[in-house]
């Protein structure tokens, strides 16, 4: 099988196990305060890490390793932490369209820190695919579907915060960990995130929670889901997907998250529109288009054929 294919399933799963985090993390909510959760997800997803790690370790050059720890703590700790605080609060739509400001973040990043030279193609793929995002989430409002609910605006800056340091992480792995085994960056910065979410967890009496409850049982086990399948599992792919397509492609799998909410909405019976279709086929032109073949050698900031 090409890179490419490899490259697209990746992104396909991926696009699954983040869209399907959002609901994880409202389920979470029912019983458990923001600092639980991001804590609990966090330690999860070290904990199931943890004996590949003590495999793993002696893998990474000593000289990397501080950049791999710090991956984690941009792309997946603080991130944890500020989306758990801000989709509590906040409209799941307006908190999408700011999620999916990472491949945007990706871009300006790269240019201005890591001098990154992006072609004008890939720049437009990104643009035009954000544009079709945003027309998906308000067309309902436009046509009076649904009420886009603008309560509690200042979470959004936590959810802008997330994505500008997604987009730093993902010029970091692009830039400074590229030689390395993406599973052994994975599983080895993971499982160093214990120790800090393991002390936000005692701290937050999670110990403390009342387990005879089904609703705390569901939502201790659906943070823990959200731990080992959209931080574990969903960390190691990325950065596969990150050495395999490059930053760019990897981060455009935020413009994805909608198919798969059309996709669950379509299983429960719910209709979808013309404008829908036609803004899915917007984002999938411009994913295309930022991710489209060139006969020249890609770098780690442009898209790999």
């Amino acid at each position: 099988m090409s890179n490419k294919f490899i490259s697209w399933v990746i992104f396909v799963i991926l696009c699954f196990i983040w869209g399907s985090s959002f609901k994880l993390m409202k389920d979470s909510a029912i019983a458990l305060n923001a600092s639980q959760i991001a804590s609990l997800r966090i330690f999860a997803a070290g904990v199931v890490f943890i004996p590949f790690a003590f495999f793993h370790f002696s893998k990474i050059p000593r000289q990397k390793m501080g950049t791999v720890i710090l991956s984690a703590v941009f792309g997946n700790l603080i991130p944890a932490f500020l989306f758990a605080g801000a989709m509590t609060k906040i409209d799941g739509s307006l908190g999408g369209i700011l999620n999916s400001l990472t491949p945007i973040c990706v871009v300006v990043i790269g240019i201005l820190f890591f001098k990154d030279k992006i072609k004008a193609q890939k720049i437009t793929g990104v643009i035009i695919g954000f544009i079709g995002l945003v027309l998906l989430t308000i067309s309902p409002v436009l046509i009076g579907e649904k009420n886009i609910s603008f309560d509690n605006m200042n979470y959004l800056f936590l959810i802008l915060g997330a994505t500008l340091l997604y987009g730093l992480n993902v010029n970091m792995v692009s830039h400074y960990l590229k030689g390395l085994n993406p599973i052994h960056v994975a599983t080895v910065s993971l499982a160093f995130m214990t120790i800090p979410a393991g002390i936000i967890l005692w701290q937050q009496d999670v110990t403390q929670l009342d387990f005879h409850k089904i609703e705390v049982r569901y939502a201790v086990m659906a943070s823990a889901g959200l731990g080992v399948l959209g931080s574990a599992i969903a960390t190691a792919l990325f950065y596969i997907l990150v050495q395999k397509a490059g930053g760019l492609f990897a981060s455009l799998v935020t413009y994805g998250i909608p198919f798969i909410a059309l996709f669950w909405g379509f299983l429960d019976n719910e209709k979808i529109s013309v404008i829908e279709i036609v803004c899915l086929m917007i984002i999938l032109f411009g994913v295309y288009l930022a991710n489209r073949s060139e006969k020249k050698k890609a770098t780690p900031a442009d898209v790999a054929s």
